[in-house]
């Protein structure tokens, strides 16, 4: 019997290559047949065959789309640069999109894949992986029922290794951006600074930035943002600064809870409105799937397990005919959240967003 869904893969070996695991999920997935791969490099594409368990391959995308006729493309790439042409080819000709992040370069491009989704009523899913997890649910539970009280304000942070700065808010602030407004709804302005060996970056500073992120500059980023009902966010990242920081903290009038990324991320309830166990005595309770300080029902099976539930939703979303639970909107936020800061830099005052500006705004500095 054919599989309700056709399934096709764009990777681009040395240049993003397969993302995290974007393309081999489909493998699992039941009703799902990968019917082609489409890889400029001849060897990635040879080595994708094989390992997706493939026969048509292509070294051009659209041909593949056009040829191929997938139901659901998978864009692999971790590069945004490509993300614009891969993801517009599928979605004119209508077919639903999973895909790697960060969603694109600009809000111009954002702009373009959100009007072009509307308008052939296409669904598109993210990998942020974090988004799909039922820990989440779980601890917009424990918020509404009021168990850190009122929300005031959401700490963010990267991974601050070597890309710690500009190249961290890219790739790994989408997730922390991601999360910010999972919690907290859309921000209403950004104010930032983005420093280069401790001075503000000037256009001097500004080169291109690695895996096709585009125009890129600082070691340094502090970023605050203005949300509804008196939510204050920040997000922070300082080159070779790591200490396992990546997520975001929520800190309400009578508690904090702590998450950090991934499908079952570690989370945890501080129950103490003075915001300090060593002052209290209270301690940190573990969040799980089930519950506050409940044994978790499921294994940890890392990125893959994000992706499987990533596309399960998918293709759920398609069925209900509604949203993903993280889509485009989303996505186009996290990138509306990340301009922000470098806009905020350049104009050196609180933004508001939308931002006005949707080109990259490192581009105009002077």
């Amino acid at each position: 019997m054919a599989a309700d869904y056709r399934i096709g893969v764009i990777g681009h070996t040395g240049q993003g290559n397969y993302g995290h695991g974007i393309d081999t999920v489909w493998l699992e997935i039941p009703d799902c047949e990968i019917v082609a791969v489409a890889d400029a490099d001849e060897k990635g594409r040879a080595e994708a065959a094989e390992r997706l368990e493939v026969e048509q391959t292509f070294a051009d995308y659209r041909e593949m789309l056009d040829k191929a006729k997938p139901n659901i493309v998978a864009v692999c790439p971790r590069w945004p640069n490509q993300h614009l042409e891969m993801v517009l080819a599928a979605v004119e000709r209508g077919m639903h999109i999973y895909m790697e992040k960060p969603f694109c370069r600009t809000l111009e491009e954002a702009d373009q894949i959100v009007t072009a989704c509307e308008k052939h009523k296409v669904k598109l899913a993210i990998a942020h992986q974090t988004r799909y997890s039922p820990k989440l649910g779980v601890i917009r539970d424990l918020i509404e029922d009021g168990k850190i009280g009122r929300v005031l304000e959401i700490r963010g942070r990267g991974k601050e290794d070597a890309r710690g700065g500009g190249e961290d808010l890219w790739v790994l602030g989408s997730h922390v951006m991601n999360l910010m407004n999972h919690f907290a709804g859309d921000p209403r302005w950004c104010f930032a600074q983005v420093e280069e060996n401790g001075k503000p970056i000037t256009k001097q500073d500004v080169k291109e930035g690695n895996e096709g992120i585009g125009p890129l500059a600082g070691d340094m980023v502090r970023a605050m943002y203005g949300f509804d009902d008196g939510i204050t966010g920040y997000f922070n990242s300082v080159r070779n600064t790591a200490g396992g920081r990546f997520g975001i903290q929520i800190f309400g009038s009578k508690g904090i809870i702590e998450v950090l990324t991934g499908s079952l991320p570690a989370a945890h309830l501080l129950d103490d409105p003075n915001w300090s166990p060593g002052r209290s005595g209270k301690q940190w309770l573990n969040i799980s799937s089930a519950g506050l300080d409940e044994p978790e029902p499921y294994k940890d099976t890392g990125l893959h397990g994000g992706n499987l539930l990533a596309v399960f939703d998918l293709l759920e979303s398609i069925k209900e005919d509604r949203q993903p639970e993280c889509n485009c909107y989303e996505a186009r936020m996290t990138v509306e959240m990340i301009a922000g800061v470098f806009e905020s830099h350049r104009q050196q005052k609180p933004v508001e967003i939308p931002l006005k500006t949707r080109v990259n705004p490192l581009t105009l500095l002077t």
